[in-house]
């Protein structure tokens, strides 16, 4: 396979944008993105999204977004993965352009959640229907049970899950993009609204509409655009049992454990080479898990590192600078891409007040539902 470069991003406010549509969102971020990369074509696209059919009852995507974006006839694909729609819109285009097929390839993600759907009817579509959704459980519901799972195990504290929210509101402060920009405190999160023990509302991640965008190129093509080579090096993925009781760990996320290891053996890096990492926290107990699935703490620590300052813009291992999903916000089929587009500004150098010096390696880990897909994407500033 060739190497494969990122050469643009772009991104949109992330919140409740009542002004904007889908196909409107989508369009800025991805002239955006190809601005940023000064192509002059595209080879092709491929858009992720979990449900406009249930949001906003708008399917053939591929058609209306290569149409308003102008760049038909070249073709489009949408790829769905639930939350890990946009993290497969990326390792589809990477493959595109790795295989030769094609130099210019555009990977976008893109959700619009707030106009009238039943959200939470549409995202229990990620679970198991007929043994998880059918009985009514939620996502919320499922994340409670991990992370209950993961206190038992591991002594993981309230406070701890806690701390996971409080420091990503601190980094979603410096990231305008972000939904949130609001400091909060481990007792303001312990006191939210209960919505599934020991879950409270500030543990979940909001309802939000977005998208983002990144151009992927070969390397002819990426050094002829002047902009910073930021390689793609490593791509994992990996799927599991859908309903979270079919798995033989409640605890752990098998399936980023799975796909960060293709993605580590493609790179030939480990976890202590990440200098900055994205990873999927839809709820806080899901950093915790993540993290050390990851391996970039070890098992049952991903509490304590929290609490210890460790995945902070100073600690060992900077864990979503961005804010996370939790303050950035999470448009279900745009956070893969906005994951990259983080990771990408780090290593360009690009992100501001939230930067973290030195940073040459950056991971980002998307997940869909509560853990029946992962991707993991390791990227390198040459």
């Amino acid at each position: 396979m060739r190497d494969v470069y990122v050469i643009g991003g772009g991104l949109t406010r992330f919140g409740e944008l009542w002004e904007h549509s889908l196909r409107d969102l989508f369009v800025q971020a991805a002239t955006d993105a190809i601005r940023d990369a000064r192509a002059d074509r595209l080879d092709g696209m491929y858009i992720g999204c979990m449900s406009s059919g249930l949001f906003v009852e708008q399917e053939h995507l591929s058609s209306l977004l290569a149409d308003y974006l102008g760049v038909a006839p070249v073709p489009a694909v949408r790829v769905e993965s639930a939350c890990a729609s946009g993290g497969m819109a990326f390792r589809s285009a990477f493959f595109e352009v790795a295989s030769g097929a094609s130099e210019v390839v555009l990977a976008g993600g893109v959700e619009k959640m707030t106009d009238g759907a039943d959200v939470t009817r549409a995202l229990a579509t990620a679970s198991d229907q007929e043994y998880e959704a059918s009985q009514g459980i939620t996502f919320p519901g499922l994340y409670a049970m991990m992370a209950r799972s993961h206190m038992q195990q591991h002594g993981t504290t309230r406070e701890e899950i806690a701390s996971v929210a409080v420091k990503n509101h601190e980094n979603g402060l410096l990231n305008p993009h972000a939904q949130i920009h609001a400091r909060i405190t481990i007792d303001q999160v312990l006191a939210s609204a209960r919505v599934a023990d020991p879950l409270r509302l500030l543990d979940c991640s909001p309802i939000s509409d977005g998208a983002s965008a990144v151009v992927l190129a070969s390397e002819a093509v990426a050094r002829r655009s002047g902009r910073a080579l930021i390689k793609v090096i490593g791509v994992g993925a990996a799927t599991d049992a859908i309903a979270l009781h079919a798995r033989s760990d409640l605890a752990g996320l098998e399936v980023v454990a799975r796909a960060a290891a293709k993605a580590y053996a493609m790179s030939g890096k480990g976890p202590r080479d990440v200098n900055v990492a994205e990873v999927h926290d839809c709820f806080t107990i899901a950093e915790i898990m993540a993290t050390e699935a990851l391996g970039l703490v070890s098992r049952g620590r991903g509490g304590a590192a929290v609490r210890a300052g460790e995945p902070s813009r100073e600690g060992r291992i900077p864990v979503n600078t961005s804010g996370g999903l939790k303050a950035k916000g999470h448009p279900v089929g745009a956070t893969g891409i906005a994951q990259i587009v983080e990771v990408v500004t780090q290593l360009r150098g690009e992100a501001d007040k939230r930067q973290i010096k030195g940073a040459r390696i950056g991971l980002a880990q998307n997940m869909g539902g509560s853990g029946g897909s992962a991707t993991v994407h390791i990227l390198e500033a040459i």
